[in-house]
Parts: structure tokens; sequence; C-alpha cells
């Protein structure tokens, strides 16, 4: 029996993983959960998967769940606050597999420390390796923590890869194993049809809603942005040992194809199936097993046809920013990362129009591009002030 630690088990990966979990009783034991502030959910999951530790970063929602767990006669559970604690249940002997599930950033410290303890890593956290990614692969070999994608697009790659390429994360030698690109597949948002002239108008809720996937509202805006894609794009660099001329991204509307591996032989392999993340998660958790993951087969007599389309880089400019920060080197992708966080943020807060965040990623990368990264306290001290700087560019809209 796995016995697991979820870290973001009240957002939307978590939740899935929960769902995957819940049909398996017999293979998972949820040791610990975290979250933010969501104090309802956590205490939903807490009456249903009694796990012996919980962290919330919030002390205030802490306290809360102390309370509500009171009053439900609950007391077995440890309740712990502050982020530093995130790293300490990510890290605990009594924990095999850890789910990598915070969203932003805020993962990084936490999902390290699993890796360094030589956990299986599931790795569902691409900002991780978007902001450190030399150092994060350095400390998985140092370890020999088992890291497997959850990304639906790294999780397809990774099963059309061969035996040996699996087994190497992050230092495989795919030129050997006769592979000769990677294709990363991208929806293209909801809005790959409108024109780019229309895109000023934008509102959050039309950014948040994703026509395939459903996700949280951070990532659904990188969606729409692409700049998801370009996270994943240098996320995949680094999960599989690639220069940025090997990795070519193709919208694909349908997100039926989650993504390909063309062989030098002429072969191409795709992984398919319906978009729903219960699919790499279950292939994760079980690993080299498969299991149920709950999701329908796919009904290839129900499908829409399969269409692929190149990109229009001047209607996605972050997924051409991101491109260039992979090959620029990792203060770039540090910096592009933090100042996506923030313009993104600012977005959903009607503080700034949806054209604007490509604008204030851009300026963010520029003044920060040749910045140093040779540790974590680096790449922690550049986040940091390219946050200030990015929020200096944000001023409320003019009514």
């Amino acid at each position: 029996m796995q016995k697991l630690c979820i870290l973001g088990s009240t957002g939307s990966i978590g939740k899935s993983t929960l769902d995957v979990v819940r049909l398996h009783p017999e293979k998972f034991d949820i040791v610990s959960l975290s979250a933010h502030s969501s104090v309802n959910d956590m205490f939903d999951q807490c009456l249903e998967f009694r796990p012996n530790k919980v962290v919330m970063v919030s002390a205030k929602s802490a306290e809360m769940l102390k309370a509500k767990l009171l009053a439900a006669n609950i007391t077995h559970i440890d309740i712990r606050s502050g982020a530093t604690a995130l790293e300490t249940i990510a890290q605990e002997p009594t924990t095999d597999t850890v789910m990598a599930a915070i969203v932003g950033s805020c993962g990084l410290l936490p999902t390290l420390a699993a890796v360094k303890a030589g956990k299986k890593v599931l790795l569902a956290n691409k900002e991780a390796l978007v902001t450190s990614g030399a150092i994060f692969i350095a400390a998985v070999k140092a370890s020999g923590a088992q890291l497997l994608p959850i990304d639906s697009e790294h999780n397809a790659i990774f099963q059309c890869l061969p035996l040996n390429a699996q087994q190497q994360p992050g230092y495989c030698d795919l030129a050997s194993e006769g592979v000769s690109k990677v294709l990363l597949t991208g929806s293209g948002g909801p809005f790959r049809t409108w024109q780019r002239e229309d895109l000023e108008n934008v509102t959050p809720a039309q950014a948040c809603a994703h026509p395939n996937w459903d996700m949280g509202r951070k990532i659904s805006v990188d969606s729409a942005t692409m700049m998801n894609k370009g996270l994943e794009f240098i996320e995949a660099k680094w999960l599989f040992n690639l220069a940025p001329e090997d990795i070519q991204v193709v919208l694909h509307p349908q997100s039926t194809i989650h993504s390909m591996v063309q062989y030098k032989d002429g072969s191409v392999i795709a992984q398919m199936g319906n978009p729903d993340m219960r699919t790499p998660i279950a292939h994760a958790l079980s690993f080299p097993q498969r299991i149920d993951s709950g999701v329908e087969p796919f009904d290839f007599f129900a499908a829409k046809s399969f269409e692929f389309e190149d990109v229009d880089f001047v209607k996605y400019p972050n997924l051409k920013l991101a491109i260039d920060a992979c090959k620029s080197g990792q203060g770039a992708c540090t910096a592009l990362n933090a100042a996506n966080e923030i313009a993104v943020d600012a977005f959903l807060n009607e503080k700034i129009k949806f054209t604007d965040i490509a604008k204030i990623n851009e300026t963010s990368v520029n003044k920060f591009v040749s910045e140093q990264v040779t540790s974590i306290e680096d790449v922690v001290a550049l986040d940091k002030i390219v946050r200030k700087f990015a929020q200096s560019l944000i001023t409320e809209p003019e009514h």
C-alpha cells in the first residue's frame, strides 16, 4: 500500500487524485494533505480520508479547521500551518509518494524537499522545473527520487518513450533512443478562433472558460494566453533533457492527442484519450502497472476529426516569450514565471487588460534576463525581486 502525501489537495489536481484513490482503497493510504486556506474542502477530506497530518498554509485557516474537527470529535489529526510545514510533510519518513499539486512557485520548496528525501514524486507543479531546472534535476539525480510527470502533455510524452528513457528523468539521452523530436500539443484555449484585436476586451470569466479541460483559474488564464504551453515547453526541456530545437508546439483543438514523440525511422507515437486529468494521475500513481482511473474509454466513433495547426506567435506572444526564455537561460525562465503569476492575478482581479499580461511579462524578462541563478537561494531571491518589479508595472485601469 502506497503512503501518499498530497500537496494541494483541495485544488483541481488534488481532488482528481483523491477521486482515483477513492477507487482503490486497498492500494493507497492518505498520510498527509495540504491546502492554502480552503477550510470546508479540507474538513470534508479529513472526514473521508483520515490523514495523520494536515498543513494549512494560512494560520487562521488552520485554527478554523482545528475548531471544526474538534466539534466533529476528530482529535487524532496533527494540524500545522505555514509554508515550512509543507516541506516537513513532503519529506516525512512515513510517506512513499508525494503528489506535488500546489499551483505556482510556492510549490517549489516542498516539491524539492520531497525530491531530496528520495520520494516517488508525481510532478503536477510545472513551476518547480521552470524556476529551477538544472538545480531541480541535479537533486533528482543525487537522491535517486523517482520523478513522474502529471501534466497531461508530459505524461503523454513519458508514455511514448522507451523504458530506458522513462527510468532516467532529466538526464536521458533521447537521441540515442532514436527520438528525433517531441511534439507538444495544445488546444489553443478559448480564443483560438478570435481576431487579435478582440483580445483587448477579454474578461476573466471568458479567459477561464476552457473549451476542453476543467482547471483552476490561474492555469485557465495561462491556457488562454498559451503561457501554459510555454511553461510546459520549458518543463519538457528539463524533464526529457532536450534542446529547445527538439520541441515543437502543435495546436490540436480537440485535446484528444495529448502529445507525441517522433522517431528517426519516421514513426510517430502518440498518447490519446479523453481530456481528463485522472488518466495521467492514475498512470503515475500505479506506474509501471495500470489501474482504473474512472475515466470513460475514448470513443473513436463519437470523436470529431483531428485537426492540427501551426502557432500564431503574434496572437500568442506569451508562448514566444517562454520559448525565447528557455533559450536564454534560467534567469529569464525564473523571471518569466514570477512576472506571469503577478500579471495573471492582476488580470483576474480586473486591474489590467488580458493583453497587458504579455507586456508585463516581456518587460520583466528583459530587465532580469541576465541574472545568474546557481542555487535555490538565487531562485527564491530573484523570484521575490521580479514580483516586486512586476507589481510596480500594474496600474489600476482608467474608468
